[in-house]
């Protein structure tokens, strides 16, 4: 972004130079108006016209970006119909100049309303520039995203793309990495019409980063020789180290500034092999050698969490020893270290001798590194389940090759095509360090392996000429699993179990180097229960390995800083599905805490989800979700902005309807005090009258700093407002401001918000809460409606007035169910609350206010005739009501019928009396 110039205090000779500058804005836009209307109006003669086309253009072309910007906005609002086409055409253009881009950010972000900071967002924004908000930067990706009608699609993308890849780079400085990376990977790389082969989005961003690290069929760079002499015997320099380096950075910034999971899979997909040769380059490289690999295993790394598969791992391991190209026996081109040491991609095709193609390819020796760091990776990105079917897979890979080779039994069916001895001394090398490396990993996924073990066993005591090498890996791979602590024989199959006992005792008895080995294992396998006798847990079930494998996922999901809002979604999703399977697995107080923790992510894909799995916790933990969704809605620490605690307060609210009747005792009375407690007005909050105090400073200093880097102030570039409409918009805005808490007293919203919890637990189970908690809450409401009159309590009064009704719908649902909730509504009370609510209907300015007092005055007084009548069945007075009308009151006797009848018979009036 532009820095301002220093001091930040406005000076006389500062505050001169501003108007300077308008001034000269001013002169500006009324200079292009008239160029304008001279080429462009249509009282113009034709004649004239084309001179002043071009002069119009040669004005346009000799303004500077960032004085066009405003002058151009300025004009947008100003001119007439005719031109705003024009000038709206002129500001699509912008961007097509050199440093148009970085300009209309700036210029965006700091004339787009959110662009300011707001008393919600942190209390230390960025020192410089304009405050760049997510609205913002969906404006932005839109705006480059959207190929102007008068710009061809090959144009627009090759003159905005060097201009976002240089952004990438960090020549704006880290907030326009994020600001490019967003725009490239969400506005145009993640639509189908620029972000897909063969677009021209893809053509200009794309390509350019993916050929510097694996070059296309056809790729060719000019010799770089000073001298113009070729050796032949040395390799052509295809793509230098400090273009490697670059690529793999901007790949780097793209994915992980604002990860797209799409865009990631889509971009890393075709660069799995290259990545891994670079991630897992052998030897101690020099800095910058160092930094391509880490890049390209950071990259790798995200795609295997992305897509954890145990085919990518065998991927791997087929290539561990990938240097580079396309051709397996006679690669096109390859990585190789240049002189300093520095990792660059050099042209094979043009090299004499296959000495020169042997001397760039991995030797041997560097293949124990390689499958250490593979396995480094694998143990960070994938589950025990996926590291056993690789075992398990490469283990039936060697014993085929074995049985084919000596010719012994085989285990898998034939397969003619002959295997590459380097592919299969790579297997048998990583099939030896996982069974060294993730022992602990593998016992807890026996089932396979013993099933594999128990396969060559039998057919190994089954055969005269059995492979001995074959047969001991059977062996120590059976040791390793009896051998892990708590390991029980209940844990294995009865037909797995037995064919392995009988095939220990076959092995046993013969004159082999295994048979001791199997005498052993039999032993140990008959007398493990009882050797051991540290008390184990019951064997787990295959659900319960199931479950902890999914929760495992969803937490590496959700708690990595890495995965994007769709991947940490997806993890909540899957701790949802072991909640409504009530599984063992899940660990409910580290649940409530993950999702205190997730309440206040300002991405709707995860807060939603967290409310959604608070209200499924609470079918099976009911008190402990309400209690602690009380807590966080309280906040007494002061750690949870105004937004987290509405939602909290959503949960609360959700988790209560869903309990119904069992919201009652110990859990409601704790709730309902501490609802009544935010509600009221005692309460203080230092550290957030001390946060408001920053933030009340930071937007003083942002607006000193925009209306200095503007020369004067900030410009508005809203769309002209009536008289009415500011006043309305100056209202609104005076309302939002006054929410916030001042002085450290509670926020309005979060003191509407308990009301309107509270006023939900009363009509779920107003019995549960209590004759006093009841009482302090209706005489709160009462008191708060005279009281609390400022404009922006209206949302307060509403909640105050809506509790009310609440109130006496509890009382009227309980009046029609015969139950006794322990207290009543007197009429001193009732008079009380009739009162306060029609001083709202009379006087109150806030019009939904006020139409909630007249509904609840009118529902009370309805209510009120009804306690009238006697307590016998309601649905039958209301049939008696329909057919005859009102028959009696309580404390009269009315009887109109009885009465006419009466008066024909006798001649005499209908007698009114007043009865006890």
């Amino acid at each position: 972004m532009a820095q301002p110039p220093e001091p930040v205090r406005f000076s006389q000779s500062a505050k001169s130079a501003r108007s300077q500058q308008q001034a000269a804005r001013e002169k500006l836009a009324w200079s292009i108006l008239g160029a304008a209307e001279k080429a462009f109006s249509p009282d113009e003669p034709e004649s004239s016209r084309q001179q002043a086309s071009r002069d119009y253009n040669a004005v346009i072309q000799g303004v500077g970006t960032r004085s066009l910007l405003p002058a151009l906005n300025t004009l947008l609002r100003n001119a007439p119909a005719w031109l705003r086409p024009k000038i709206k055409e002129e500001l699509t253009r912008v961007s097509l100049r050199p440093d148009g881009v970085r300009a209309s950010l700036e210029f965006m972000f700091a004339a787009h309303p959110s662009g300011t900071v707001t008393a919600t967002e942190a209390a230390v924004p960025q020192k410089r520039g304009a405050h760049i908000t997510h609205q913002s930067l969906q404006l932005a990706a839109g705006m480059f995203s959207n190929v102007p009608a008068s710009v061809p699609a090959e144009e627009w993308y090759a003159a905005i793309a060097p201009q976002l890849i240089a952004l990438l780079d960090g020549d704006g400085g880290p907030e326009l990495v994020k600001v490019a990376s967003y725009i490239i990977g969400f506005g145009i790389l993640g639509r189908r019409s620029s972000g897909v082969p063969g677009t021209d989005g893809w053509k200009h961003f794309v390509e350019p980063i993916l050929s510097r690290i694996k070059p296309p069929p056809g790729f060719s760079q000019a010799d770089a020789e000073s001298d113009g002499v070729v050796d032949l015997s040395r390799p052509r320099v295809l793509v230098d180290p400090a273009e490697l380096l670059t690529a793999l950075r901007r790949l780097h910034a793209l994915l992980v500034s604002h990860p797209n999971p799409g865009v990631s899979k889509r971009l890393i997909y075709g660069l799995i092999l290259q990545l891994w040769a670079l991630a897992s380059w052998p030897g101690d490289s020099p800095p910058a050698g160092s930094e391509v690999s880490t890049i390209s295993r950071e990259l790798l790394k995200m795609y295997m969490r992305l897509l954890p598969s145990p085919d990518l791992v065998l991927l791997l391991i087929r290539w561990l020893g990938y240097a580079g190209g396309y051709d397996e026996k006679e690669p096109e081109w390859a990585y190789a270290a240049a002189d300093d040491g520095r990792l660059q991609i050099v042209d094979l095709r043009r090299s004499l001798g296959r000495a020169a193609r042997g001397a760039l390819g991995v030797g041997l020796d560097d293949l124990d590194a390689k499958v250490r760091k593979l396995l480094d990776l694998v143990g960070a990105t994938h589950s025990d389940a996926d590291i056993a079917a690789v075992l398990t897979e490469l283990l039936k890979r060697w014993l085929k090759a074995s049985g084919r080779k000596r010719g012994g039994i085989e285990i898998l069916e034939q397969n003619d095509a002959q295997e590459d001895p380097v592919v299969q001394m790579m297997e048998i090398k990583t099939l030896q360090a996982i069974m060294e490396r993730f022992p602990e990993k593998l016992a807890t996924q026996p089932k396979h392996i013993l099933d594999l073990a128990s396969e060559i066993l039998s057919s190994s005591a089954e055969s005269d000429d059995s492979d001995e090498e074959v047969t001991g890996v059977a062996l120590s791979l059976l040791n390793m699993i009896i051998t892990t602590p708590g390991f029980q024989k209940s844990r294995v199959g009865p037909d797995v179990l037995a064919r392995i006992e009988s095939s220990l005792d076959r092995l046993s008895a013969g004159a082999t180097p295994t048979s001791q080995t199997a005498s052993n294992l039999r032993l140990l396998l008959l007398y493990r229960d009882e050797v051991d006798n540290t008390p184990t847990p019951a064997a787990p079930t295959d659900r319960q390995i199931e479950d902890r494998k999914t929760y495992s996922l969803a937490i590496s999901y959700v708690m990595d800083a890495d995965s994007p809002p769709p991947v940490r979604s997806e993890g909540l999703s899957l701790i949802g599905t072991l909640i409504k399977s009530r599984s063992p697995v899940l660990d409910i107080p580290g649940i409530l805490v993950l999702l205190s923790k997730l309440a206040s992510d300002p991405d709707e894909f995860i807060y939603l989800r967290v409310i959604q799995l608070y209200t499924l916790l609470a079918d099976r933990h009911p008190r402990s979700v309400a209690r602690e969704l009380t807590e966080q809605f309280v906040d007494a620490t002061e750690r949870h902005g105004v937004d987290a605690r509405l939602r909290f307060a959503e949960a609360l609210a959700q988790v209560i309807q869903r309990m119904g009747e069992t919201f009652a005792e110990t859990a409601a009375g704790e709730a309902g005090h501490a609802l009544l407690a935010v509600a009221g007005r005692r309460g203080k909050r230092p550290r957030t009258e001390a946060r408001r105090a920053r933030e009340a400073r930071a937007r003083e200093k942002a607006d000193r700093e925009a209306a200095e880097q503007w020369g004067g102030e900030v410009p508005d570039f809203s769309e002209p407002e009536t008289p009415a409409e500011k006043a309305a918009r100056e209202l609104t805005e005076r309302i939002v401001a006054g929410w916030e808490s001042q002085r450290g007293a509670e926020d309005v919203r979060v003191r509407a918000s308990a009301l309107a919890v509270l006023g939900t637990a009363v009509e779920v189970n107003a019995a549960g809460l209590g004759r006093g908690l009841m009482r302090d809450a209706v005489d709160l409401c009462v008191a708060l409606l005279p009281l609390e009159r400022e404009p922006e309590k209206g949302i307060l009064r509403r909640a105050a007035v809506r509790f009310v009704l609440s109130f006496v719908r509890a009382l009227e649902a309980a009046r029609e169910q015969g139950r006794d909730l322990g207290f009543g509504f007197g009429a001193e009370a009732q008079d009380a609350v009739l009162r306060a609510l029609r001083y709202v209907a009379d006087t109150d300015e806030d019009g939904l206010a006020k139409q909630h007092a007249r509904d609840v005055v009118e529902s009370l007084e309805s209510w009120r005739v009804i306690q009238l009548l006697p307590s016998e069945d309601l649905q039958a007075r209301q049939a008696q009501m329909l057919e005859g009308g009102l028959t009696r009151l309580a404390g009269l006797a009315v009887d109109p019928e009885r009465s006419a009848a009466a008066a024909q018979g006798s001649k005499a009036r209908p007698k009114i009396e007043e009865v006890e």
